[in-house]
């Protein structure tokens, strides 16, 4: 190729190499002429090999060598060449390079140069990659520009001043008085450059205040004709001036006050029948929700995104929803009045409408319209693709839980999620709604009755299965009684309720835990029955031997019941008690000191009647269960110095006992693993605790929660450690973190340590927030076990 060859031959060429070493020849040869043709003095050619230079630097290949070729075209006096050199400067140089500060004489030269040209190629160049050092050394020159008569170099000089303004915040005040003086020019394009460059002044100053006046002037007079677009007057210009209003008014009432007025006529008189005018109206309204405005116009605001939500485009149904999910805490009456527009949205074939849609039906949710809203979520629950069960179930749940007009609605509300999603809803579900039915004791008997209809028919549903089995083992008197009177009785044998059990413990759709489920409830029903108490023992026989070693070990206690303890079994297998949150005595499940000293344990010898006033003793005869001493548990001592009871030894015992059910096992006192929050940022934390399993392995459980008013999606956790370090994660408990703390995610991770290294760990978290945006930070734990106070630190935020 020669080296002259014009830039459109070289294009050519380039174009027509057949494989990617060929194009990598010819670029390779023609970047070498051009080196050549560099190097010479007398180079008439220049701008021609930098253009051809520009094109190789597009494609991707190296073109660093024409820096310093560009700073001498830039110097020359011929226009052609300068205009090739200040667009080589634009690509080739960045304010990072040394080479940039060699041009900036070369700008300030043509900043002054007589023909406007020039001077528009210079402050184009200052506002692509001009450094701080460059704009503090040329804001005088760029504010003169700003106050000359030509109207194209005031438009370039406006811009000019918006990056240097961004690059060096103190030079705002230099740039105040001349951009107020542009906003009464009639040229468009300086009117633009103008409210662009006091949008960014009104961001770190407070003194542009003052322009509030001039602003409401340019939106209510008149634009030219030649910038309509649609029969919408310079909807770009209006856009710009209403995102500045929405920064003049904001935390400022007078000027919000000032404002109203002009709000409401541009709200008013746009039309909204074109996609332009909904672009204005969507400004508008969040100005108006941004800034102090009075109750009146945020009314008319969130009026116009209820029609909006009728557009036929998704994208505005879509943007609609999005603002009206930011406003429903504050303004709720007044987005109460669009729920129906909002609920039809749920049937929107769009998935990402569909979503929004779900998420606004569920913050309109109250107590005076419960019933309605959870017929619509419900029926929406039927329908909804698979990634939106969770959700929604989440949220039935919650919004019953705060508003339940009845507790019999409650439990029903549950058990039709459950009987339409159970396989989707949180692991929490279950004991929650144990709890729920176990203090409601008016409905034990139509619970059990609805559950056992339920469960008859169809047991693919995990959590329902689990619930049916438990309140058939505690309540299952009651079925067979058929005694219901708020549910059409059903006439239940014995024999159709060991069935339904057998059925579950034999299915392949149950899960370990499920069959845990059915076991204890198929015990529960031998003090329940009379009949059938041989055919109980015999079904838990036969799972003594069962794989599961969770379920062979209850089969074997179960058996000891049978045999050894049968006067014990009544009292063992007895209802349980109600299940109250925060009771007194109790902290987390475990009883305090008080509650343990009203403890006093006898022991229940072989052959005597039992006492069923006594509960306390009960206790103690659970937990001495197989013990193979014969000596008596003594009370505890009360002597005369009226000191504590001697309950820590009877109790570690006893403890000793339990665990020794199948013998020889000696218990082993387990020390509380310490929690410590390593994380803890925008209303998620993050807990570790750990925990010794031998002297290199160790057990570390990570827990998330949620404290924001809106539920996180998408969250997981990744853990990296040294390499000598063997990591194995657990299945997280979820992928989402319900609002206020409704629910947690735990991971647990094991680690072996063989080398005994000092042991780190670096936590990634990733989730979806209530916007969309995905967030990703970092956290690392120095030393273990972690201390709360040190040994932890933030690596990065995203």
């Amino acid at each position: 190729m020669s080296p002259s060859v014009p830039l459109q031959e070289m294009i050519r060429a380039i174009r027509s190499a057949r494989t990617q070493c060929e194009e990598r020849g010819v670029i390779q040869r023609e970047c070498a002429a051009i080196r050549a043709q560099f190097r010479q003095a007398d180079n008439g050619g220049r701008s021609h090999n930098l253009a051809k230079l520009l094109y190789v630097h597009m494609l991707g290949y190296p073109a660093h060598f024409g820096q310093m070729e560009c700073v001498r075209m830039i110097a020359s006096s011929r226009y052609s060449e300068k205009r090739v050199g200040y667009l080589g400067a634009m690509m080739l140089l960045d304010e990072k390079q040394d080479a940039s500060l060699l041009i900036t004489n070369s700008i300030k030269n043509d900043l002054s140069n007589s023909n406007q040209y020039v001077q528009s190629l210079a402050l184009c160049t200052l506002a692509c990659m001009g450094s701080a050092e460059m704009c503090r050394d040329l804001a005088p020159e760029i504010d003169r520009l700003l106050r000359s008569s030509n109207s194209y170099i005031k438009k370039k000089a406006a811009l000019c001043a918006v990056h240097i303004v961004r690059k060096v915040h103190d030079l705002g005040e230099l740039f105040a008085p001349a951009a107020r003086s542009l906003l009464s020019e009639k040229n468009h394009g300086v009117l633009h450059g103008a409210v662009v460059l006091i949008t960014e002044l009104c961001e770190t100053h407070t003194h542009t205040h003052t322009h509030l006046i001039i602003m409401k002037g340019l939106v209510i007079s008149g634009y030219s004709p030649e910038h309509d677009v649609a029969g919408i007057s310079d909807p770009f210009l209006q856009v710009r001036i209403l995102r500045l209003l929405r920064i003049l008014g904001r935390n400022n009432e007078s000027a919000s006050d000032a404002m109203n007025d002009l709000l409401a006529q541009v709200a008013t008189n746009t039309d909204s029948t074109k996609t332009v005018g909904n672009a204005v109206l969507y400004e508008t309204v969040l100005t108006v929700l941004d800034i102090k405005s009075e109750s009146g116009l945020r009314v008319l605001a969130v009026n116009i995104l209820g029609r909006f939500l009728l557009n036929n485009d998704r994208n505005i149904r879509y943007i609609a929803m999005t603002s009206l999910q930011k406003i429903v805490v504050t303004d709720h009456n007044a987005v109460q009045r669009h729920r129906g527009t909002i609920v039809d949205c749920l049937k929107d074939q769009d998935a990402s409408v569909k979503r929004r849609a779900l998420e606004l039906s569920l913050a309109l949710v109250s107590a005076s319209n419960i019933r309605s809203m959870m017929k619509e979520l419900l029926l929406f629950l039927s329908s909804c693709p698979p990634e939106l069960r969770s959700q929604t179930a989440s949220g039935i749940f919650n919004a019953a839980e705060r508003y339940a007009p009845s507790q019999r609605w409650h439990i029903d509300t549950i058990l039709h999620v459950l009987t339409t999603a159970g396989g989707d809803v949180r692991d929490e579900t279950v004991p929650n709604l144990i709890q729920l039915i176990t203090n409601t004791s008016e409905l034990h008997s139509y619970t059990v009755h609805k559950l056992y209809r339920a469960l008859i028919t169809d047991i693919s549903q995990q959590s329902l299965v689990q619930v049916a089995c438990w309140c058939i083992g505690e309540y299952g008197d009651l079925l067979l009684k058929g005694d219901c009177q708020e549910a059409e009785p059903v006439q239940v044998s014995e024999d159709d309720v060991l069935d339904a059990l057998e059925t579950v413990l034999q299915s392949h759709m149950s899960s370990p835990a499920t069959r845990g489920f059915a076991l204890t409830a198929t015990m529960k029903l031998s003090t329940r029955i009379t009949e059938n108490v041989d055919r109980i023992r015999s079904i838990v026989s036969i799972y003594g031997s069962c794989i599961d070693v969770e379920l062979q070990q209850r089969a074997v206690e179960y058996n000891a019941l049978f045999k050894k303890y049968d006067h014990m079994r009544a009292a063992v297998l007895e209802r349980m008690p109600v299940i109250e949150k925060n009771s007194p005595g109790h902290t987390n499940g475990e009883s305090t000191g008080e509650a343990v000293k009203e403890v006093q344990p006898v022991r229940v010898k072989q052959g005597e009647p039992q006492q069923p006033a006594q509960p306390a003793g009960q206790v103690c005869d659970l937990l001495d269960l197989l013990s193979s001493t014969e000596e008596p548990l003594q009370p505890p001592s009360t002597g005369g110095g009226g000191g504590p009871p001697q309950s820590s030894g009877s109790a570690g015992a006893a403890g000793g006992d339990l665990l020794d059910l199948l013998g020889g096992l000696d218990p082993i006192p387990l020390a509380p693993a310490p929690t410590v929050t390593v994380y803890d940022k925008a209303g998620v934390s993050l807990t570790l605790s750990c925990e010794k399993q031998s002297d290199s392995g160790l057990t570390v459980t990570l827990t998330a929660s949620n404290s924001t008013d809106s539920d996180i999606s998408s969250f997981t956790l990744q853990a990296a450690v040294p390499k000598s370090v063997q990591l194995h994660m657990k299945a997280p408990s979820g992928d989402s973190l319900p609002a206020r703390g409704a629910a947690k995610v735990t991971q647990v991770v094991m680690l072996n340590n063989p080398s005994k290294v000092n042991l780190k760990m670096r936590i990634r978290l990733s989730y979806s927030s209530s916007q969309g945006s995905a967030v990703q930070d970092t956290v690392q734990v120095d030393s273990f076990p972690p201390q709360p106070s040190a040994g932890i630190s933030w690596i990065q935020y995203t």
